[in-house]
């Protein structure tokens, strides 16, 4: 069958890794960043040659990036934000987002995984904490999270390409297949303290929703639940917050 050839495999590939963003000044920002591969430049017929204009379109005649015009509605559907895309969208060629399929061939990791974690600026502080600090990895799932966008771009500060993020439709699907691996719930009602573990060669950190916490259904995935002692009765910490400490924590 066709959806079986190596072809239509290779090109499933390399879609996954595109990543597309929108806005003005984000895409002057990313065709800056020559470390950052793009794909392709996308316009609408609209647009007119104001300064930003002229600057994204000679900043891609520089770099030789495809340049495709579209009509509005055309646009929008490639942005998925018609309201926010102002006319401009690129596609950029991620190599450090992943399948997290991947991780089945991984012998050792640490990692971070996100459970419903749907605030874009959290998302971006989270990668930001990780990719400065001892994490080899975010676990994003695409049901139920964040996505990739300009607001996490812009909260990640510059690090969104730098730390590998392994996507995968759900986390139950993902975290059932890591073989011999430690996975910790991430609670404020847990016993254990992360200051006390004696981490494996693959071990896994699940950050739970703003609100909710870890969803019942990961958390039965789950090896054990684990704290952040906290005093003068504070209850819980900012997952962004959380994600530092745990990405800090191993030197």
């Amino acid at each position: 069958m066709k959806q079986d050839s190596q072809e239509y495999k290779n090109k499933k590939a390399f879609f996954e890794k595109i990543i597309t963003l929108y806005g003005r000044n984000v895409v002057v920002e990313v065709l800056q960043d020559k470390n950052v591969q793009i794909h392709k430049l996308h316009m609408a017929e609209s647009n007119k040659p104001d300064g930003t204009i002229k600057k994204i379109l000679l900043l891609a005649k520089e770099r030789g990036i495809e340049i495709m015009h579209h009509d509005k509605t055309a646009l929008s559907r490639i942005s998925r934000n018609a309201k926010q895309d102002q006319g401009v969208a690129v596609d950029i060629l991620s190599t450090s987002y992943l399948n997290a399929v991947e991780l089945t061939k991984r012998s050792s990791f640490r990692l971070i995984a996100l459970d419903g974690i749907q605030n874009p600026q959290n998302l971006g502080m989270i990668i930001r904490s990780c990719a400065a600090g001892n994490v080899d990895g975010i676990i994003l799932p695409k049901k139920s999270s964040a996505k990739i966008s300009p607001l996490v771009m812009k909260a990640s500060a510059g690090t969104l390409f730098k730390l590998p993020i392994y996507f995968c439709n759900s986390l139950e699907e993902i975290l059932q297949k890591l073989e011999d691996t430690t996975i910790y719930a991430l609670s404020s009602h847990a016993k254990n303290s992360i200051y006390t573990l004696n981490e494996k060669k693959k071990t896994v950190y699940v950050l739970g929703n703003e609100s909710d916490g870890v969803s019942p259904e990961v958390a039965k995935l789950c090896n054990d639940s684990i704290s952040i002692p906290m005093k003068r009765e504070v209850e819980s910490l900012n997952v962004a917050v959380t994600a530092s400490l745990i990405a800090f924590m191993k030197s």
